[in-house]
């Protein structure tokens, strides 16, 4: 909104001229998202611990201490990351932008669907929410159509394709097929990092991450000078997603402020399928999906865990794991909270590096 009122008078005022620099507004974005956060997040927590009869249920086949120490948490905080997310994506980005508007769609969708399955678990005072099958569907209506906008913002030559990292002009055609593959990565996203969202600051701090790094995919590939520098393919427009990531970061930042341990809020499923969701989304209009998955290996990790354990103890009887997803059972191991979020932090940043690598080495 800012971008769209100031621009146009930034010849006759020198100092509004900086509203035409992505990287200017990205940084806007992060600070107004991180202000909003911050002012709003008392009140947003105090709110939904009026409303909220005892918090978020609590999964009684899990680590017992959680009962003692998350019993009574209000949940939902999701919706203080979509607020300050929202605020500031609309104050500082281009508004004409369909890059914009298609990836917030992705975000407030699966974040309202995500508010409906946390809201029937406080009200019914149990851990199941919206069904697997309506949630499925759901995400997959949102995500087809997601993708197919996103297939008629793109280059004709790069609709229809999977980029794939360390090659220079490989692109895989997949055809009509295309949409499907990219709804699959969205759902895909968005069931990792709620899978993830187990512990006090697990999830948030992979998502802010993962989001810098596609910050700085989306500038390059909507920029074709670099992009062609660094042999990537040029998405234009795609390059004011930059904005978007960079208020996801600031966001999750304010969100932090109160989740960090001892949590005073959780985000729920609220949070964790929007901001898997966005992240998905963002791989797909940057043409960067399979770098999602190194990028954000910590979340595919966790899903794999799960995977291999239903199927497993389906087939033999037996766990693989002490408990999935994959951090429950190192806390079953006798691992301490913090160790283990502080450690998976550390494997999100490393596997954020060999990401970034992938746009150099080709």
């Amino acid at each position: 909104m800012i971008f769209n009122l100031l621009s146009p008078l930034a010849d006759e005022f020198i100092l509004f001229n900086l509203i035409r620099y992505t990287t200017f507004r990205a940084g806007a974005a992060c600070m107004t998202a991180l202000f909003v956060a911050l002012a709003f997040g008392p009140m947003v927590i105090r709110f939904l611990r009026a409303h909220q009869n005892g918090g978020q249920p609590i999964r009684e086949d899990g680590p017992q201490s959680h009962l003692l120490t998350k019993k009574g948490t209000p949940t939902m905080g999701g919706v203080l990351i979509l607020l300050s997310l929202g605020v500031s994506t609309l104050l500082w980005a281009d508004l004409r932008n369909g890059f914009v508007w298609v990836v917030l769609m992705v975000t407030l969708g699966y974040g309202a669907l995500g508010f409906a399955d946390d809201w029937l678990k406080v009200t019914k005072r149990n851990t199941k929410g919206v069904s697997g099958r309506q949630k499925l569907i759901t995400q997959a209506l949102i995500g087809l159509a997601a993708a197919l906008w996103m297939a008629w913002l793109m280059p004709a030559h790069l609709s229809d394709k999977l980029a794939l990292p360390f090659f220079k002009e490989l692109l895989i055609p997949f055809g009509f097929v295309f949409p499907l593959l990219a709804m699959l990565v969205m759902m895909g996203s968005s069931n990792a990092v709620n899978l993830t969202d187990g512990l006090d600051g697990l999830a948030i701090v992979p998502v802010m991450i993962a989001a810098g790094v596609f910050a700085l995919i989306a500038y390059l590939v909507g920029n074709r000078i670099f992009a062609d520098y660094l042999q990537l393919h040029a998405v234009p427009g795609s390059g004011e997603l930059a904005v978007f990531c960079s208020a996801l970061i600031g966001a999750s930042l304010g969100f932090l402020w109160f989740n960090a341990p001892p949590a005073a809020v959780f985000m729920g499923d609220t949070g964790s399928l929007a901001l898997g969701g966005a992240l998905g989304a963002v791989a797909v209009a940057t043409k960067h999906e399979v770098v999602l998955a190194i990028v954000g290996g910590l979340f595919v990790v966790e899903t794999v865990s799960v995977i291999i354990q239903v199927f497993w103890y389906k087939r033999t009887g037996r766990r693989v794991f002490l408990m999935a997803p994959l951090h429950h059972h190192f806390e079953k191991k006798g691992w301490a909270e913090p160790t283990i979020v502080i450690r998976f932090w550390i494997i999100a940043m490393v596997l954020a590096l060999i990401g970034l690598s992938t746009l150099k080495i080709r």
